[in-house]
């Protein structure tokens, strides 16, 4: 596609792949603007295509049937939305939608299997982020699981952190509460234990990251473990030995 050049692209998937790879994909995405709650993948729904974020926060929801429901995963520009399609899957019961609005790539489900059955490196790239994507799934479950709302919240505060790159985060209490599975007025007070201890300010629809280091020590072991997989797995050096099929 004209207009998208290889030096600006941010997704990390996409900017880790070899620029032979990268220059056979381009033709096939779509510059897109994903405004707040946009849906990138429905419960149940076959998505007609994956969105690799340069911008803004995707959240992964499990819900029930019914009617409960819980975040359990985020997307930024680390990442894509649809990836279970790349294991064959057409649909799940997870819903993906944005929370910060943001913009990317748009890739059609049916491309994205063809290009990565005849790329080796692209598929190497997708699976390396599934299992990323499974693993942070896991720790939102452990820490669901035995984790205080005030760690939880920490921890959620940081993984928001990372994928906007800013220390302002457009985040109502209303939505902190949805996302944490937690009554409003809970969150409302943790925010008020991190703000006395100039970890973060809250204001209307907006959290500010004051400390970070503060909010790394709260979360503890809640939070890392992902993080630290994934830079491993995007630092690590795609096999010499595949190629482009």
């Amino acid at each position: 596609m004209a207009g998208i050049e290889l030096a600006h692209i941010r997704n990390r998937i996409l900017s880790a792949l070899p620029n032979n790879s990268l220059s056979a994909l381009i033709p096939h995405l779509t510059p897109v603007e994903l405004p707040s709650r946009k849906v990138l993948v429905e419960n149940n729904e076959r998505p007609l295509h994956a969105y690799f974020i340069e911008s803004g926060l995707a959240s992964m929801i499990a819900m029930s049937a019914d009617g409960e429901s819980v975040e359990v995963g985020h997307i930024g520009f680390e990442g894509m939305s649809a990836a279970h399609t790349v294991l064959g899957a057409d649909t799940t019961p997870n819903r993906t939608f944005m929370q910060v609005a943001g913009y990317g790539y748009a890739l059609p489900t049916d491309c994205l299997r063809k290009i990565a059955d005849r790329d080796a490196l692209f598929l190497e790239l997708l699976l390396r982020y599934n299992h990323y994507a499974a693993l942070q799934l896991a720790n939102s479950a452990l820490a669901n699981a035995r984790y205080s709302i005030n760690e939880r919240l920490s921890r959620w505060l940081l993984m928001v952190h990372d994928r906007l790159l800013s220390h302002d985060l457009p985040l109502t209490h209303e939505f902190l509460a949805l996302m944490l599975g937690v009554r409003r007025s809970g969150i409302t007070n943790e925010l008020h234990v991190l703000e006395g201890i100039h970890a973060i300010r809250a204001t209307r629809g907006n959290v500010r990251i004051l400390d970070r280091q503060k909010l790394e020590a709260i979360a503890a072991g809640s939070y890392g473990t992902p993080e630290q997989i994934y830079e491993e797995l995007f630092r690590k050096p795609l096999n010499a030995t595949i190629r482009p099929r």
